[in-house]
């Protein structure tokens, strides 16, 4: 008799759910969790912290009821720099129009206005660009001093007040943490986010000082959302757990034809270094207010797919859209469409990054090949500090990686990184042990039946981490 087909596995690239006021009850986040989303991202540029907190307490309140590990990221807000206030709440403007930026606190008007940021006026030069609004009003310097900055309007048609204010191409003498970010950090690290999201980075100083603070009670995730960022990709990937690819503030500041090579090299680094990767930002934007997503929408989300992404990011569709959850289960059945496509996979295997010369990397790299030849159920990684893990995810391997760790703040940051399951359970303490417990969860999480492989990765001693030295096949019974 033929045995009953497994259900279907959860897609091995991950759905992050930003949550807001259309997803703040116990039953809109359990509603987003069934259709997908395996991380919440709490916005921290919108809300209270008393709001974060509830909704970081029906995450951890969920998450106990699934019995499944669920990642909570905290994105810190950054620097917003803004022009000041009109006298008239706005002014028209045309091409060629001089146009004066300053320090000083008077209402604007049409030849003037407030720019309240004296560390934008001493990086300036002259022929330097300004974007304001989100790029809709573009500004060229003619003359610029420690307070001042003479311009002329190269595009837009419009401005009023406190539209935010974008410098490309220049270096700002600006820490990526304002005092609001460091009392929004305290808050996230006490109420237990796994993952911090750091907002305008620059430079890897940026990410090094926010790891400072941190010390070590969550995973660092660097938002790449400037072009300086771009430029100095490898060593702040080196410096972070993570990256983000946020395209919002990136699309302001770069071209939009050069957004999407970006977009690539960002995530092929971050696979090339074994660092999990997001990409982020208008993803399925039309559902905020629509059903279905355009046909474009639903091939972005395809490409990050393709490109090998670890996750793929929902903001506004899910934290204010009036279809969240359809948002998270259409983002889903995407994902999952592509995944099936033939061609995804043999993109998957068709280039494998370079390997370091480490146990870790050698053993991770044989139980990818074995898997794949024995057409395994899963692989099978016994982990500590969540390392060799991320080295097997790196892989990109067909087969999911079943990860097994007594360490609930590692299971908690997995849940993050591509094709990557992780399950809160005890050590094992020899092989027979190791054995049976990764055949009883495969079986219980429905990853694997009587007589599938398992291809098991682990340490010896057990429970030591960075000792991943093991490799195993098992037979289920």
């Amino acid at each position: 008799m033929t045995p009953p087909p497994l259900p279907r596995l959860p897609s091995q690239t991950k759905i992050v759910a930003t949550l807001g006021p259309a997803s703040s009850s116990p039953e809109a986040l359990r509603a987003l969790f069934e259709a997908g989303a395996d991380v919440f991202r709490l916005n921290f540029s919108h809300g209270a912290h008393e709001d974060h907190r509830q909704r970081h307490a029906m995450i951890r309140a969920l998450e106990k009821e699934s019995g499944k590990p669920i990642a909570v990221l905290a994105d810190l807000q950054g620097p917003k720099l803004r022009v000041g206030t009109f006298a008239n709440g706005g002014i028209a403007l045309k091409a060629g129009q001089k146009f004066r930026l300053d320090l000083s606190k008077e209402p604007g008007d049409a030849t003037r206005v407030g720019l309240p940021h004296p560390e934008i006026f001493s990086a300036l030069t002259p022929e330097a660009e300004l974007l304001m609004d989100d790029g809709k009003v573009r500004l060229r310097v003619e003359k610029c001093g420690k307070d001042f900055a003479d311009a002329v309007v190269e595009a837009g048609t419009a401005l009023s007040d406190r539209k935010g204010v974008n410098v490309p191409g220049v270096i700002l003498p600006l820490s990526a943490l304002t005092p609001k970010d460091r009392t929004d950090l305290e808050v996230a690290l006490d109420m237990g986010a796994d993952w911090i999201a750091l907002s305008f980075v620059q430079r890897p100083e940026d990410v090094t000082e926010a790891r400072k603070l941190i010390g070590g009670k969550a995973a660092l995730l660097a938002k790449i959302e400037k072009p300086s960022a771009v430029q100095h990709l490898q060593k702040i990937v080196e410096a972070a757990d993570g990256l983000m690819v946020a395209r919002g503030d990136l699309g302001v500041e770069m071209p939009p034809e050069d957004v999407p090579p970006a977009q690539k090299r960002i995530v092929l680094e971050a696979r090339v270094q074994g660092k999990p990767v997001i990409v982020a930002t208008q993803m399925l934007e039309s559902m905020i207010s629509a059903p279905t997503p355009t046909r474009a929408e639903a091939s972005d989300v395809a490409t990050a797919v393709y490109d090998g992404a670890d996750a793929v990011m929902l903001s506004a569709e899910t934290a204010t859209g009036s279809y969240a959850a359809e948002a998270v289960a259409m983002m889903d059945r995407i994902i999952s469409r592509a995944e099936a496509d033939g061609a995804y996979r043999a993109q998957m295997s068709a280039w494998n990054p370079p390997l370091q010369h480490t146990g870790a990397d050698a053993i991770t790299a044989a139980a990818r090949q074995v898997a794949d030849t024995l057409e395994a159920a899963a692989i099978v990684t016994f982990t500590t500090s969540g390392f060799t893990t991320e080295r097997a995810a790196r892989e990109r391997p067909h087969a999911p990686v079943l990860c097994l760790t007594a360490r609930e703040q590692t299971a908690r940051r997995l849940a993050l990184s591509y094709g990557v399951y992780p399950v809160f359970t005890q050590d094992a303490t020899s092989f027979a042990e190791m054995e049976e417990l990764s055949c009883r969860v495969a079986a219980a999480h429905g990853f694997a039946r009587k007589g599938d492989h398992l291809v098991i990765t682990a340490g010896v001693p057990f429970g030591t981490p960075g000792s991943t030295n093991v490799l195993r096949v098992a037979r289920m019974p």
